[in-house]
């Protein structure tokens, strides 16, 4: 297949690779963490960047064709659907994981009473690093992101392409300059990734910016940055051993799939591959199955001792348990309330259009009345 058009590139209603992409993110994660030591070299952790990188990229989409569509963003109705998004389902798992811990007798040797506070409000980041249901700080990042980024990129209307990648490079300057110093907090990296995913849908949504990007929409060139991203996973444990810190490979890494993800945006057989039935299906139960990995650890290593090793066989067990309950998730959960939200949008949108019609509606006009006549004398 050719190099897309912009034209194309807008035509476009799904990108069916991404499912693909989300999850070997998250199975890349899963067996970080419950892999055991032969899959530290791996650095499935930097599969938490590739999220970013989709997220970043998807959700300024989004945005971007809704305000060609209707002349504005609005970022009333973006706040809306990721709250009916993301947090039922998150807020269901962790007061499952809650649960299980005091069931278990282990609230009080888990702190769970001193961090339920930061996990409730997505400050997890400052507190579960390392800790109890600890790998939710992806989620405290996203939202403190998706928090600013629509107030600055799309609030005030339709902004110029030039006004937002100034703000988008603004923003990534001011990040990396708070990497140098010793009290940034941990993840501080990862809002420059998500940066990076929504310049990315800037360049490309405008014309002239697509023209520039083009020929990284062909696509045998994902066989070129496929194993360049592999190389870079691989290099990780590397480069944090001669940095001392993880930027350099979460930032490299990043840039990769920059590069990488216009060439699997059309067609051709990576989109392909990515875009297999049992990849979507993973791919879209992908946040549920990243929410709920230690969940399943925690079930998996109780009730089958011989998984309480950390090793390949445990991960890919732990795997398959935590996708089962993420089915459950996404049907019982996920998709009913993203529903929800989708007909709150609507009403609220109806009754927007209600009252500019209101507004706009033909005034009354009164017959005047006509003054009495004094009788003749």
């Amino acid at each position: 297949m050719a190099q897309l058009t912009h034209a194309g590139y807008l035509a476009l209603r799904r990108f069916p690779a991404l499912d693909g992409l989300r999850a070997v993110a998250a199975v890349m994660v899963v067996f970080e963490h419950f892999g055991g030591k032969t899959w530290h070299p791996v650095a499935g952790w930097l599969g938490v960047q590739l999220f970013f990188v989709l997220s970043g990229f998807l959700i300024t989409t989004l945005a971007l064709r809704e305000e060609g569509r209707k002349g504005r963003a609005s970022v009333r109705n973006f706040y809306l659907r990721r709250v009916f998004r993301l947090m039922p389902v998150y807020y269901v798992v962790l007061g499952a994981t809650a649960l299980l811990y005091y069931w278990r007798d282990e609230w009080q040797l888990t702190a769970m009473a001193e961090v339920l506070p930061y996990y409730a409000t997505f400050n997890n980041e400052y507190i579960a690093y390392g800790h109890v249901f600890g790998h939710s700080w992806t989620l405290a990042i996203e939202q403190k992101f998706y928090l600013v980024w629509p107030l600055l990129a799309f609030a005030a209307g339709v902004v110029p392409l030039r006004r937002r990648l100034g703000i988008a490079f603004g923003a990534i300057a001011l990040l990396v300059a708070a990497m140098t110093v010793p009290f940034y907090t941990h993840g501080t990296s990862s809002y420059v990734v998500i940066l990076m995913g929504c310049v990315l849908a800037i360049v490309l949504h405008d014309p002239k910016g697509f023209a520039v990007l083009r020929g990284l929409t062909r696509p045998w060139l994902g066989f070129v940055f496929l194993p360049l991203l592999v190389v870079v996973q691989f290099s990780a444990p590397w480069q944090i051993g001669l940095t001392g810190s993880d930027t350099s490979a979460v930032l490299s890494y990043a840039v990769v799939m920059c590069l990488l993800l216009p060439s699997v945006l059309g067609g051709g057989p990576l989109v392909r591959f990515f875009s297999t039935r049992p990849m979507a299906f993973v791919g879209e139960r992908s946040y549920s199955l990243y929410l709920v990995q230690q969940f399943a650890a925690m079930f998996v290593m109780a009730t089958f001792p011989m998984f309480r090793v950390e090793r390949t066989f445990t991960a890919l067990v732990v795997t398959v348990v935590a996708l089962l309950i993420a089915d459950l998730l996404f049907r019982w959960v996920e998709q009913p309330m993203i529903e929800v939200g989708r007909r709150v949008v609507a009403r609220l949108g109806r009754r927007a259009e209600a009252g500019k019609n209101a507004q706009v509606a033909e005034p009354v006009v009164l017959e005047p009345v006509p003054l009495p006549v004094p009788n003749p004398a």
